[in-house]
């Protein structure tokens, strides 16, 4: 699929993409921390993937003891920073905050987590003692939060851990897929290497493990194998036209932003297809990038996309328009996009469909599909044994991150079909004490 062309500079680049979670000073988290009731079976802890000890960790920072609260907090969660910047927190811990409940302000969970953590990483701390080597040897495919976290876990046990990344960078979607007013490329590849520092594992960049021959290789190499691959490019939408010039896929086109953040003069008037976060975040970045005008448009109603409130309204603020109930059917343009032609929707007794004569014209020189990513299952049905489900996720026990190959484990996104940054930390610890509850009984 062809990449926009004719790019520029933009200018002003960290203005543009300010901060949504800025870091707080020491008055700021000393005060926003002195808010906390540090409730007992506290809700928002209840409410974390990863069960972070969040009262606990708040009134470490209110203590001044900020080392203290970096490791409660990585002791429990190993990407503690990244998800202290890009998790849903209005949906999660802050919005489990018993202060909603009083239409008070919740606490600002996120951004304390991000002032401990990010104090840690700046000053170098070393919270965990790593054991001798254990005599065996796990590989995790993938430097993506999932990956990461079980490496982490791993070498806590005394494994050598060697993950090998296809791309020339980790964190996978952290880095490439998030938008880059969550978090910069700085704070995500500086949490990994603070990680890679404190725990010891290796790292093997541009090394994309998918054939047979390669899997096998490491099955001859390794005692047990982690599968952390996520997900891959942008779904096709099955639409004529859509191989036309400037109609891409939504995470090809966060990445090119995240990673080269651009001024696209020919692409003024941008179409963004789909509801999801995905999509919020192509749609606000078209327009803080200086587009002219950026259309949303969801083939249902607002109130059934799958994105968070909060998402839209960012968006919105941004200056997105929503266009809802409406359907793309056609790509136009000869070579290059020129608009896209819809058909209006609705839902009849529960029925959902197109409405006959309804179609018109929207014009515009870009069109961002945000309608999902493709599960990686050309790679996966090269590992024998190992089972997917109808929609292509991984099939694993929940409890230990197993597959239905007994060598392999996995966790992220290519298990639970695209979640939070969080989630895959979970499933990425869950699956390294798993693969250790497994090897320790071999031993």
């Amino acid at each position: 699929m062809a990449e926009p062309n004719n790019l520029q500079p933009m200018p002003d680049i960290e203005q543009i993409f300010a901060q949504l979670k800025p870091l707080m000073n020491n008055s700021q988290a000393y005060y926003e921390s002195s808010r906390c009731l540090f409730c007992y079976n506290a809700p928002c802890m209840l409410a974390c993937p990863t069960n972070i000890d969040i009262p606990l960790f708040i009134r470490q920072i209110n203590n001044g003891n900020l080392s203290g609260a970096a490791k409660t907090i990585y002791s429990a969660n190993y990407l503690g920073n990244t998800c202290g910047k890009v998790c849903p927190t209005e949906i999660l811990c802050e919005g489990a905050c018993v202060f909603t409940k009083m239409n008070i302000r919740a606490i600002d969970i996120g951004r304390l987590q991000n002032f401990a953590t990010n104090n840690a990483i700046l000053a170098h701390l070393k919270f965990f003692d790593i054991p001798e080597f254990n005599g065996k040897s796990v590989a995790v495919i993938g430097a993506g939060p999932a990956g990461i976290s079980c490496a982490c876990q791993l070498r806590l046990e005394g494994y050598q851990v060697d993950i090998y990344e296809a791309r020339n960078n980790p964190s996978g979607l952290a880095l490439h897929g998030v938008a880059p007013y969550k978090i910069t490329n700085q704070e995500a590849l500086m949490e990994v290497e603070f990680l890679r520092a404190q725990f010891g594992f290796n790292v093997f960049y541009n090394k994309r493990i998918a054939d047979k021959d390669e899997f096998k290789g490491l099955e001859n190499k390794y005692d047990a194998i982690f599968l952390g691959i996520g997900l891959g490019n942008s779904g096709k939408i099955k639409i004529k036209g859509e191989e036309k010039q400037n109609c891409i896929g939504a995470t090809e086109f966060i990445e090119q932003i995240k990673n080269n953040p651009v001024l696209q003069p020919s692409a003024k008037k941008i179409v963004v297809l789909g509801g999801g976060n995905t999509a919020m975040d192509a749609a606000s970045e078209s327009a803080r990038l200086g587009a002219r005008q950026v259309i949303l448009a969801y083939r249902r109603s607002q109130s059934e996309m799958k994105a968070y409130y909060f998402e839209f309204d960012l968006a919105k603020i941004s200056g997105v328009i929503g266009m809802f109930n409406v359907a793309p059917i056609e790509v136009l343009g000869e070579n290059c996009v020129t608009g896209v032609k819809f058909i209006r929707t609705e839902t009849v007794n529960g029925k959902f469909g197109n409405i006959p004569g309804s179609e018109f014209t929207v014009d515009c020189d870009l069109v961002i599909k945000a309608t999902g990513q493709l599960k990686q299952t050309s790679m996966i049905v090269n590992i024998p044994g190992l089972d997917m489900d109808e929609s292509g996720r991984i099939i694993v026990d929940h409890a230990t991150g197993r597959t239905t190959n007994p060598r392999y484990f996995a966790g992220g996104d290519a298990v639970n079909g695209g979640a939070e940054v969080v989630n895959a930390v979970a499933e990425g610890k869950i699956a390294g004490k798993g693969i250790h509850g497994l090897l320790s009984k071999l031993s």
